[in-house]
């Protein structure tokens, strides 16, 4: 069974190389009018992380402007997809976009950018249901703007409740305050990213899990289940001015999972982990390639993503997570495809049951045409920065200490980078070497 699914990969390997020439839509000046030269359409996407790649807080990293001279023409258009896949969850896209146009020196729409929380459009069973969020930033609108429709805010329980928070006394109510009557019952938790009072939001959010979203309640531990709890962002730490890492969301999340086992003796459940390196960023980013590409007119299928990043545990695993995926399905698919031809020829053919099972998320976002992607670390940010860069890959760390979510386990070939390089320009001048690519003139 191993050697045939070894051939079946080996198989699979050679189709992918063998892509046929398609030809270039390209737009041509200011008339848009298609012009045809296959020497110039990508079959590949670039996924950007933003801090530690682009900027460090708000400082642009200087290699980030020389890169992305290189990944627009003399028209100020991109001459490959790309979408900037970051862990920020506090802001709305157009916002993001806004701020990355402003320190690349080209346009840069919604549509490239990729928050955290981005994935959440497609969980639309929880769209309808009063859902408690956290995090910091207009997290109302940002909610709403992902689709759900009835949406509390850990400021609005505060108000309703101010009893609950005691943390600070200068924040204690001086006069006893009155029941809540008309408070809405709180039927999911999402969290979006670090909020600002770590204190009042773990108070608040644990307070909900263990009242079973109706504060009026008393505290019930025993139950074997919680509210649905949906996390975006797990980054232990982030690189922002400051010489050291920054804690992040994931450092946030420690705390409550941590609290909330001490008081109940039981783990938190979680109904969705996204953000870096969850599977499904990956899927969305992927679908997001696709579609700029068919906007851009590309016909070419994009077969290789390229995810630039600055941190082992989130970029470096997450796309290394999503390459595995990729690797295992066109094996599944190719498996299939032989015991078709088998069962054709009249022969008995057994095809193992997970063959006939993709990912669930593809009925939303159709199947991915890219079979790699392929992780590239930079060392502007997280990854030792202060270190001289590695001659090869091969002299990458095995970190001891694992930095990445409870819910995720260590695997020293996920935080294998397959290139390591000193920035984000040199990411770029990469990529198109592996690819073969001329810049179209």
């Amino acid at each position: 069974m191993k050697a045939l699914s070894f051939i079946f990969r080996a198989a699979n390997s050679l189709c992918i190389r063998q892509v046929e020439q398609r030809t270039l839509f390209a737009r041509c000046g200011m008339c848009g009018s298609a012009s045809s030269n296959s020497k110039f359409e990508p079959g590949f996407g670039l996924l950007f992380d933003i801090d530690g790649v682009l900027v460090r807080g708000k400082t642009p990293i200087p290699a980030a402007k020389k890169a992305f001279q290189k990944l627009v023409d003399s028209n100020g258009q991109f001459v490959v997809p790309v979408v900037f896949v970051t862990n920020a969850g506090n802001c709305l896209r157009q916002k993001k976009a806004d701020h990355l146009s402003h320190i690349l020196g080209v346009p840069i729409s919604q549509d490239q950018v990729m928050m955290s929380h981005s994935p959440l459009r497609m969980f639309k069973k929880y769209h309808d249901k009063c859902v408690l969020v956290s995090g910091q930033g207009p997290v109302l609108d940002i909610a709403k703007n992902l689709g759900f429709m009835n949406v509390v805010s850990i400021d609005m329980i505060r108000e309703s409740f101010p009893l609950l928070d005691m943390v600070d006394h200068n924040r204690r109510p001086k006069l006893p305050s009155s029941p809540v009557v008309n408070f809405p019952k709180i039927e999911a938790v999402i969290l979006f990213g670090e909020p600002i009072r770590w204190e009042t939001n773990l108070q608040l959010i644990v307070d909900i899990l263990l009242t079973n979203g109706n504060l009026n309640n008393p505290y019930e531990s025993s139950h074997s289940s919680h509210l649905p709890l949906l996390a975006c962002n797990m980054d232990l730490m982030w690189m922002a001015e400051a010489q050291a890492p920054r804690f992040g969301h994931g450092t946030f999340l420690v705390c409550l999972e941590n609290i909330y086992k001490k008081i109940t003796g039981k783990d938190l459940k979680y109904e969705a982990l996204i953000g870096k390196p969850s599977e499904l960023t990956y899927h969305f980013a992927e679908y997001l390639i696709r579609e700029q590409a068919a906007q851009m007119g590309w016909r070419a299928p994009i077969r290789s993503l390229y995810a630039i990043g600055d941190n082992l545990m989130t970029d470096i695993y997450g796309a290394n997570l999503y390459n595995r995926y990729l690797v295992e399905r066109a094996a599944r698919k190719s498996a299939k495809a032989v015991a078709k031809v088998v069962a054709g020829t009249g022969t008995p053919a057994t095809v193992p049951q997970e063959v006939d099972t993709d990912n669930a998320w593809e009925s939303e976002l159709a199947s991915p045409t890219a079979t790699s992607c392929k992780s590239i670390l930079v060392c502007t940010g997280v990854f030792n920065p202060l270190t001289e860069v590695p001659k090869d890959a091969s002299q990458c760390i095995k970190e001891t200490v694992f930095h990445g979510h409870r819910d995720f386990h260590f695997d020293p070939a996920l935080v294998e980078p397959g290139h390591i390089v000193p920035d984000v320009n040199a990411a770029v001048e990469l990529i198109f070497e592996q690819e073969k690519y001329e810049m179209p003139v």
